[in-house]
């Protein structure tokens, strides 16, 4: 029996697999894995707060810490290669001794008046104490809160920050911007800003992807709804509000609804029972967005040089918008007029719908429920008023959405299902797959195949632009890039979709040194797409921009319609009062120029946000 077990053995570690045991249970890992993630993988669970597999395994927190036989000193189990025949401990004495006392540590440094924290009941930290039982501070806290700009959308407060790091990484290695920095040493040490700049400053784009990976509630978004109740509450205002796709994507998931039976309708209720007068869906603007940006795009087709080798690039995501205004204003001329659909709507709901309810534009309040922090800074840039005023007054993330539904004590499953309000409610599949990777790429291609070829191109022919790896691949935090050639009519078109700053920067690498060539490029901010978007609801240790990436795919099947060209809505709208895409009325709402970016001018980003 010996001899058989070392055989197997040995064909194993040849394989490139280990045996070990934890707490007992005898498993069988990579080589290559730590013992946190071979014990994730085994449904064994380890606590810990810094660790993000491939981006931040540094052991700063030494919550996880783990004891090992025949080793002396306790190891930190996410930076711990497995070995052969190793025998792991999670909560021997010993190490559920050290993790209290290392818990204990960080709440010395951490505010913990959890009460009025926006991140209670989501916090890794609280989560880590409870399971600790630990009720009482051990050591002085010596937690302090460093002044910040309350009107910027992205809020931190320091006196909750636990120096994990994962800002840090999170910012510097998936989306290339660095804002974030490491000052001091030991017992001193706190994240700070880049080169001390103000967040104004900085190379902020709000794509909020720190937001999403804090274990705390030392990051968080503007909170605005406030703002919303006070418009709600005003009987002489119109309060009209719009839902992006990626919300619904996540909607199920956001009131606990994990078997996904909430429909699109009970979400429309919940805005009409909170008070909302009108409700409209952001797909209808996200059609309208494919007949702008599809145009631009053939317009631009018919005069290209066949030697130049820059594309026209997708406009609809604010954090990439920013991420180019700042890092490379000479590629501006290349970004695509069209406004995100949020704006084109903000434009028409203060216009053409104002006219068609028989309203006075300055008593509406337009709100729009987005998966996006960058949405809140995306309302107040320069042009995002054509309707004479501000095209959209609020914006609500879906985290601030959910809140609004607590505090009201709605119980979305309890209500019947209503329609979008018209003239504006209605889209197409094309226009719900906007909110993941790759879904406006899709979208457009659907639609300039049928103007270039004169026919509808099959169901899904350009699912190659897609990103469809597992939910359970950690690749997928990081974003990705994928390129596609489709022959439309004799002409060979060149695209490239890409979800991710930092793949988005290599993207730009590629074309300035003569890498690569396209045509027409999408970059979302967000890896996996505005469903992984920086406003969505927080999932710890779940990469869930995957699954809800296929509840839009799901929607964009069951529809009727799955071409923006197909929406009887849009084609009224351009019928009584657009004219036709591009015309001069079309441009003056629903484009804008894109302006770089001024370094020494932080106001002109941040002036209004209090006025909202």
């Amino acid at each position: 029996m010996d001899m058989q077990i070392n055989e197997k053995t040995e064909g194993q570690m040849k394989n490139g697999t280990v045996t070990l045991t934890i707490d007992g249970t005898c498993i069988r890992a990579s080589e290559k894995d730590t013992i946190l993630t071979a014990a994730q993988a085994n449904g064994i669970q380890i606590p810990h707060l810094c660790f993000l597999k491939g981006i931040n395994e540094i052991s700063s927190c030494k919550v996880c810490v783990v004891e090992v036989e025949g080793q002396e000193n306790l190891v930190a189990s996410c930076t711990t290669t497995v070995r052969e025949g190793m025998k792991v401990f999670t909560s021997s004495p010993k190490a559920r001794y050290a993790r209290r006392m290392n818990t204990q540590l960080l709440l010395s440094k951490h505010d913990s008046n959890c009460n009025i924290c926006l991140r209670s009941g989501t916090c890794q930290l609280e989560k880590i104490v409870k399971e600790q039982s630990i009720n009482s501070q051990l050591y002085q806290n010596t937690s302090s809160k460093e002044a910040w700009n309350d009107d910027f959308p992205l809020i931190r407060d320091s006196s909750k920050c636990i120096r994990c790091m994962r800002c840090v990484h999170i910012c510097d290695k998936i989306q290339g911007c660095g804002i974030w920095k490491l000052e001091h040493r030991g017992s001193e040490v706190f994240i700070g800003l880049e080169r001390e700049k103000s967040i104004e400053e900085t190379d902020c784009t709000l794509c909020g992807q720190c937001i999403t990976h804090c274990p705390t509630g030392a990051l968080r978004e503007r909170d605005d709804i406030e703002k919303a109740y006070l418009a709600l509450a005003d009987p002489e205002c119109i309060t009209v509000a719009q839902i992006a796709p990626a919300v619904r994507s996540a909607w199920a998931e956001m009131v606990g609804d994990r078997e996904g039976t909430l429909s699109e309708g009970q979400m429309v209720a919940v805005l009409k029972r909170l008070g909302f007068d009108y409700v409209l869906d952001t797909v209808f603007t996200a059609d309208l967005t494919i007949m702008e940006e599809g145009n631009e795009l053939l317009a631009l087709l018919e005069k290209k040089d066949p030697e130049d080798t820059m594309p026209l690039f997708t406009s609809c995501c604010p954090g990439w918008v920013s991420y180019l205004t700042k890092k490379h204003p000479e590629l501006l001329p290349k970004l695509s007029t069209a406004k995100s659909p949020q704006q084109m709507f903000g434009a028409l709901i203060k216009t053409c719908f104002a006219q068609k309810i028989g309203a006075d534009p300055k008593k509406i309040c337009s709100v729009s429920i987005m998966p996006c922090t960058a949405k809140k800074r995306e309302a107040l840039q320069p042009g995002m008023d054509a309707s004479g005023q501000r095209d959209v007054d609020i914006v609500l993330t879906s985290r601030e959405l959910l809140r609004m539904v607590k505090a009201s004590n709605i119980v979305p499953q309890a209500l019947p299902s209503l329609p979008f309000d018209d003239p504006m409610g209605s889209g197409t599949g094309a226009g719900v797959i906007f909110g993941v990777t790759g879904g406006v790429m899709e979208a457009a291609l659907r639609t300039a195949y049928a103007v270039m070829t004169g026919k509808e191109a099959p169901d899904d022919a350009f699912r190659i632009v897609r990103d469809e790896r597992s939910g359970r691949d950690e690749a997928l935090r990081i974003g990705s890039r994928r390129e596609a050639e489709f022959d439309l009519s004799g002409r060979i078109l060149k695209t490239c979709t890409v979800s991710g700053l930092k793949y988005a920067q290599e993207m730009i690498d590629d074309l300035l040194s003569g890498r690569a060539s396209y045509d027409f490029v999408e970059v979302m901010a967000c890896p996996g797409g505005c469903v992984g978007g920086g406003g969505q609801p927080v999932a710890e240790g779940e990469e869930l921009a995957p699954g809800r990436g296929e509840v839009l795919y799901r929607l964009d099947q069951k529809r009727t319609k799955r071409r923006s060209h197909e929406n009887a809505q849009v084609l009224q709208l351009y019928e009584e009062y657009l004219e036709n895409p591009l015309s001069e009325k079309a441009e003056r709402l629903l484009h804008c120029e894109h302006l770089p970016y001024l370094i020494n001018d932080p106001d002109r980003f941040t002036s209004g946000f209090s006025e909202m």
